[in-house]
């Protein structure tokens, strides 16, 4: 058979299985994806809504990831940066630090925090100094204990982990209690201090559509619910069954795998809420953290202070919060509404829209950056993909589509026979 004629189903047009399109694109196959929804991008999608863009969730391209510089046209994207830091909202005030190596801009406001002693400000330099000399690697292959652990034995004070720390990575995580294996939490801090913290102009969702551009010769079945996977076919919910050759499966595979139902994937969720707001108080491109440990939100983020594609009236405010709660929809508004008032001086005009993610960020007990294409095959006909095999980042979504379609590709070009097909497929 020529490469064009196998049939190669992908199961999630998430960014993973984006990337293994590309991959086996660029090897001469013709995949078939199949995505429940509407559209790409599985957890990573922008809407436009009154007028304004929200992201799915508040997230940022970290531009220093090793596999989206591979794969992504950061030109095209018009990436908007982030300044190097972060305001800090205790007791009704703000405070504004930052890496003034990169901005001089924040030194002096860094020197007057006091959000952490002078001490701390020192070790953070240290530490940035440290991880740009340290590769990605060596991190992942270091003996990992929980973040908040490796904060403290590092010798940072109680009062820059609760002020700083805490609130920072909590978002980034999706945990408050910092229990994050500390390799993941050195990945992200090195990335953060190699580059910078983006969005692209038109949303972070722009990044999954960039890579569908991409793909000249990928069929792409959207509104179609996979029930179950076996060697050599798919049955959809609709009851159809479609003949396959081989299919990588890039979302949780244990909802379409019959003995793999008691290995279901755990997930962080988290809460992103967006408000209409007459002003900022946040002038600057920097993520606002809320450190009082009463407040139920998060961080904030004003998302005129970069250039966007919204075309709303007023300022955007996007609000996290990743602490568990028992509120219904309209309390969770009220409650975020008067802790915006009472913990960051914001009054809201109106509220947008709720976003409940409740499967953002696979809860992993075993991290690792790299994963070789052979370690994806779950079946001789089967592969995994997505970031829930290495770690929780777009990078290892990327990464571990790739390997996928790079371990399906070795089989076919090893010899691998392909039987039990119906004929006019083969």
């Amino acid at each position: 058979m020529e490469r064009e004629e196998y049939i190669i189903h992908i199961i999630g047009a998430g960014i993973s299985g984006l990337i293994a399109a590309k991959t086996l694109e660029a090897n001469g196959y013709r995949p078939i994806i199949l995505e429940s929804s509407d559209n790409v991008g599985g957890r990573v999608k922008t809407d436009i809504v009154d007028g304004y863009q929200l992201d799915h969730g508040f997230q940022v391209l970290l531009d220093a990831y090793p596999k989206a510089q591979e794969q992504l046209d950061y030109n095209d994207l018009d990436l908007q940066k982030f300044l190097p830091g972060a305001t800090i909202f205790t007791n009704a005030k703000s405070q504004t630090i930052g890496d003034p190596s990169r901005n001089l801009g924040l030194l002096l406001p860094t020197l007057m925090a006091s959000v952490g002693t002078l001490s701390d400000k020192i070790k953070i330099l240290k530490l940035n100094r440290q991880l740009k000399k340290k590769s990605i690697n060596q991190i992942f292959q270091e003996k990992s204990k929980s973040t908040l652990e490796y904060l403290k034995d590092y010798g940072f004070s109680d009062k820059i982990i609760d002020n700083f720390f805490k609130p920072f990575f909590s978002g980034i995580f999706l945990e408050p209690e910092l229990r994050t294996l500390s390799i993941m939490f050195e990945f992200v801090y090195k990335m953060f201090g190699e580059g910078s913290a983006t969005l692209p102009k038109a949303g972070i969702g722009a990044i999954p559509n960039q890579i569908k551009n991409q793909l000249k010769h990928t069929q792409f079945r959207f509104n179609t619910k996979v029930k179950s996977v076996e060697d050599n076919k798919i049955v959809l919910d609709s009851g159809e069954v479609l003949d396959t050759h081989f299919t990588i499966i890039a979302t949780s595979p244990s909802q379409f795998i019959s003995n793999l139902k008691d290995q279901e994937q755990q997930w962080k969720s988290c809460y992103c809420l967006y408000f209409e707001v007459d002003k900022r108080n946040i002038d600057k491109p920097l993520i606002g953290l809320v450190a009082d440990d009463d407040a139920l939100i998060n961080n904030i983020f004003f998302h005129n202070s970069i250039k966007t594609s919204s075309r709303g009236e007023n300022e955007l405010l996007s609000v996290t919060v990743v602490k568990e709660h028992q509120l219904n929809a309209q309390q969770l508004t009220q409650r975020v509404e008067q802790d915006l008032k009472k913990y960051c001086n914001i009054e809201v005009l109106k509220f947008i829209k709720t976003y409940h993610i409740k499967q953002a960020l696979p809860d992993l007990e075993y991290l690792q950056y790299e994963i070789s294409p052979t370690e994806t095959q779950l079946k001789p006909n089967i592969y995994l993909a997505g970031d829930h095999l290495l770690n929780g980042s777009l990078n290892a979504a990327m990464l571990s589509g790739e390997r996928a379609a790079q371990g399906l590709i070795m089989s076919l070009e090893d010899g691998l026979v392909v039987e039990n097909l119906s004929s006019e497929y083969i």
